[in-house]
């Protein structure tokens, strides 16, 4: 039996497979590794292990259990003040010095012109993008002290502007959903120089918004990146205690008061608390599987199906993106107008989707170590040769894709939806006096996360393709 098989029944717990799917790190037209288990099979047993841990969840009823569970907490000796108000600033600054240098400096005898050998490319899709924010809910969020363009705003004179309260998250998911599209449909990972002018744009208006806002807020409410890392962060088992020091957790329990409660006590100024936070976790899910998606087969036949030449294929992009992103929006608020129904409860509708949100980010989470992790450590020795001679690297296509990853990226998947199973259950007993209850108002929830399970399986089932009309 192979390494990938063996890895595929692991997680499936099957002894039998035949038939053949092919899994893949998928990122940035990445290669493809063969699982040999049908297709069906893959698919169905994914969601019946999201609903299997769904039926185990419900028997843990005793709320002290259910609390002390996501309240658990061990100090770790960690030497973080030099690390985090030096060496990070330092080190992001640096890296922004390189990809705006080897970006502009493509092709002119500074840098290489090829994508797969520009230092610019790798740093930003395989070390930052890949890499870097794989750190983020494996050991927390780093990225307030890392960010470059948030020590650069942090030393210019500010405008001691107010941020508007009803502005919320809302620049932050319109930020997210644009730069989600730009990734996809414009050449960022073949064009250092595209790159490269992407990334300064982005940072003159991150620098622009935190010197007329103030740091904290533009970067912690407004700035997509630094929101999206922030909630990545949350899943993460390790954290930053209240004093500074970081503590070791239970994967996920940051997620459960990062709505905040009812009741308006202390923990009730979680980031989904602000106005579009539910809807900027909801892109975030989407925009992962989107980036997905269209590098599928089946995108190609639909997307050729329906193309009108007379038109630019990014508008066929376009409409996808906006009905694509408008459908996750309705099929969540559905949860949770079926989750107040279902529950018997007062509680209104608006609430219970900011409720159950966050554990949709335990998702986002898994999808992304699935859908990068491949990718990632096939290219990271081309990174280091590359960074070690920038002129001439290796090509990548010289480094091979293991096919266990294709197993690992399987695992990554249900994991994160495991996760999200718990954090949903934690949510419901916190949020309901009755325990059947908060068990019925999950019903809905679980269903859109068992139908996420499967869509998540079948995108990394799929081979690569490059995306037509681009």
């Amino acid at each position: 039996m192979t390494r990938a098989r063996r890895s595929a029944a692991v997680v499936l717990a099957l002894a039998l497979a035949t038939g053949t799917v092919r899994a893949h790190g998928a990122a940035l037209r990445g290669s493809s590794g063969s699982l040999a288990i049908p297709t069906w099979l893959f698919l169905s047993t994914g969601g019946a292990v999201v609903g299997a841990s769904f039926l185990l969840a419900t028997f843990a009823t005793d709320r002290r259990f259910v609390r002390r569970s996501h309240d658990w907490t061990r100090p770790i000796a960690a030497p973080l003040g030099v690390l985090r108000s030096y060496v990070a600033p330092v080190v992001g600054l640096g890296g922004l010095v390189v990809v705006l240098a080897f970006g502009f400096g493509a092709g002119t005898g500074f840098a290489p012109a090829d994508p797969q050998q520009n230092l610019a490319v790798l740093v930003v899709w395989v070390g930052w993008w890949a890499g870097y924010v794989m750190t983020l809910y494996l050991a927390g969020n780093t990225w307030p002290a890392l960010n470059p363009f948030r020590t650069i705003a942090r030393v210019l004179p500010g405008l001691d502007r107010e941020y508007p309260e009803r502005w919320g998250a809302w620049p932050a998911v319109l930020g997210l959903l644009a730069l989600v599209f730009v990734e996809v449909t414009l050449p960022l990972a073949e064009d250092p120089v595209v790159l490269a002018a992407a990334v300064a744009a982005y940072g003159v208006v991150s620098v622009a918004g935190g010197v007329a806002f103030g740091v904290e807020d533009w970067f912690g409410k407004a700035d997509p990146v630094g929101r999206a890392f922030d909630h990545y962060g949350r899943v993460a088992p390790l954290a930053r205690g209240a004093d500074g020091s970081v503590v070791l957790r239970v994967p996920g329990s940051g997620l459960v008061d990062a709505a905040g409660s009812t009741d308006g006590d202390a923990t009730g100024g979680g980031p989904l608390a602000d106005a579009g936070g539910v809807a900027f976790v909801v892109a975030l899910v989407f925009g992962t599987t989107y980036d997905g998606f269209v590098a599928t087969p089946a995108w190609r036949t639909v997307a050729e199906a329906v193309y009108v030449p007379a038109l630019p294929g990014v508008v066929l992009y376009a409409v996808a993106y906006v009905l694509g992103y408008l459908a996750f929006v309705a099929v969540y608020r559905w949860a949770a107008r079926n989750g107040r129904e279902t529950g018997d409860t007062f509680v209104a509708v608006d609430e219970l989707a900011r409720r159950f949100a966050s554990p949709l980010l335990a998702i986002a989470a898994g999808y992304h170590l699935a859908h990068y992790l491949g990718f990632f450590v096939t290219l990271s020795l081309p990174l280091a040769m590359a960074a070690a001679n920038p002129i001439a690297p290796p090509a990548p296509e010289l480094f091979v894709l293991p096919s266990f990853f294709g197993g690992i990226s399987i695992t990554a998947v249900l994991v994160g939806h495991l996760v999200a199973v718990w954090v949903a259950h934690a949510i419901g007993f916190e949020l309901f006096p009755e325990r059947l209850q908060a068990v019925r108002a999950q019903y809905a929830f679980v269903a859109v996360m068992i139908a996420y399970t499967t869509l998540s399986l079948w995108i990394v089932a799929q081979p690569t393709v490059t995306p037509p009309f681009l």
